[in-house]
């Protein structure tokens, strides 16, 4: 047997994992400082708690800003030199800047550190982009639901774990959350193969694509991708009603204090890494992508009336197994997005989707909580506590029709544009991207990386 192939698979597994890794302690390093960081800011704002929410507003806001702006930026970026490089200096960015935080005297140096953060965060764009370089097209929707998995794993442990750090020193977490981080860049730049070949490379750097509205004009050049990229931005428009209101809501409703709210949030993560490690990949293969999208997104939505019109707590938890269900949506979605866009411009494709998430975080908290605030005032039109959880639910009712119609016409483009293929093996390999569109120049078509 020719050991080749068996390398290349090998190189290509050690880079998912990395990839994995890399998320998944990005993500629990962030998770770390959750619950240490406002109490931070009310040291070093003189211990003064209402300037202290003013400065965690703003913390937050100029946060998913930095991602709205950097994501496209780090994606052209990756699309013209490679994914490695971009994603090894966002690792030791990120190190650098916690430990920066970490010693902060005065908050306007935390302030500057949250916004290094989120431009290194973007990376998660180009980490999307590495995946859809090495995994074959039709193994995509799993291997982004193993990266949702790595999502909820770093929020399971990650705010437990800085809690408890908490309880020694404040400023521990952050020590923490750098040591961590340098290790993955550490541990990435002797084990993480470049996944971009030269020859599949943007010939340059253009700005005009690196800005968050010139490269949202590429999901317009590809009007599958563009309705697509509406569902995704619906989904995580919706998904910020837990960020603004959960918390609030839960007590108003429920009286739950701050342990209730933690080991309710831990289910909600758990349940999110089942769907996404687990059902995706068993059901991806029998069911398919289209499917997976017209099953989570009504699961969903049927999760959200859970939670916005239950009248006891107990029936209130039953809507988290279906709300985590509408996790089987997102991947396939992501999949088939990545599957319509050339090689080159993957990058610019997951800088896009990441800058539509941030989108929703600039503006989703702010209506959400105002929503809920009106709704429960002597003001309100109706008394209805759960009317931020009911807009969530009518914003993926419109997402569904917006993806009924959208994965309809992917698949007429699919049978036209290509011929049946044998389904491949389960390994991951190292292969370029398969584009659809017959019209592409030769240099576009598929090819075996090294």
């Amino acid at each position: 047997m020719d050991p080749a192939p068996k390398t290349s698979a090998s190189r290509s597994k050690a880079a998912f994992a990395f990839i994995f890794v890399t998320v998944m302690l990005d993500m629990l390093a962030f998770g770390i400082i959750i619950p240490v960081l406002p109490h931070l800011i009310v040291e070093l704002s003189g211990g003064s708690i209402a300037r202290a929410a003013v400065w965690s507003s703003a913390f937050g806001t100029v946060y998913m800003l930095m991602q709205f702006v950097f994501s496209p930026v780090q994606g052209t970026l990756s699309d013209r030199f490679g994914r490695r490089t971009v994603i090894l200096i966002s690792s030791f960015g990120l190190g650098v800047d916690f430990i920066v935080m970490a010693l902060a005297p005065v908050v306007w140096l935390l302030f500057v550190g949250r916004i290094v953060s989120g431009i290194c965060a973007a990376s998660f764009s180009t980490a999307n982009a590495y995946i859809a370089d090495i995994v074959p097209k039709e193994k995509r929707a799993a291997a982004f639901g193993m990266l949702g998995a790595a999502f909820a794993v770093g929020f399971i442990v990650g705010p437990a774990l800085g809690g408890l750090l908490g309880h020694y020193s404040i400023r521990l977490p952050f020590w923490v959350a750098a040591t961590l981080s340098l290790i993955n860049f550490c541990y990435g730049f002797f084990v993480l193969p470049e996944s971009l070949q030269p020859e599949q490379r943007a010939k340059r750097f253009d700005w005009r694509h690196a800005n968050p509205f010139g490269a949202l004009v590429l999901l317009r050049r590809y009007p599958q991708v563009f309705a697509l990229a509406a569902v995704f931005f619906l989904i995580n428009l919706a998904q910020f009603t837990l960020n603004s209101t959960y918390v609030l809501y839960t007590d108003y409703r429920f009286g739950w204090g701050a342990d209730a709210v933690g080991y309710s949030l831990a289910l909600v993560g758990l349940c999110s890494g089942i769907v996404q490690a687990v059902l995706v990949r068993r059901l991806m293969p029998k069911l398919g992508e289209r499917r997976l999208i017209m099953i989570g997104l009504p699961l969903c939505v049927l999760g959200y009336l859970f939670f916005a019109l239950s009248p006891v707590a107990w029936l209130f938890l039953v809507g988290i197994p279906f709300l985590c269900l509408g996790g089987l949506a997102g991947p396939p979605a992501q999949a088939l997005m990545s599957q319509q866009v050339d090689p080159h411009e993957q990058g610019r494709l997951q800088g896009a989707l990441t800058s539509l998430a941030s989108l929703a975080g600039i503006f989703g908290p702010a209506i959400f909580a105002n929503l809920f605030a009106l709704f429960i005032s002597d003001h309100a039109p109706i008394h209805l506590p759960g009317i931020a959880f009911v807009l969530a639910a009518l914003l993926l009712v419109i997402a569904t029709f917006i993806a009924s119609h959208a994965i309809r016409h992917v698949h007429a483009v699919q049978v036209t544009a290509q011929p049946s293929t044998a389904s491949q093996p389960c390994d991951y390999s190292p292969v370029a991207d398969v584009v659809t569109h017959e019209s592409l120049p030769p240099h576009h078509q598929p090819e075996s990386s090294p």
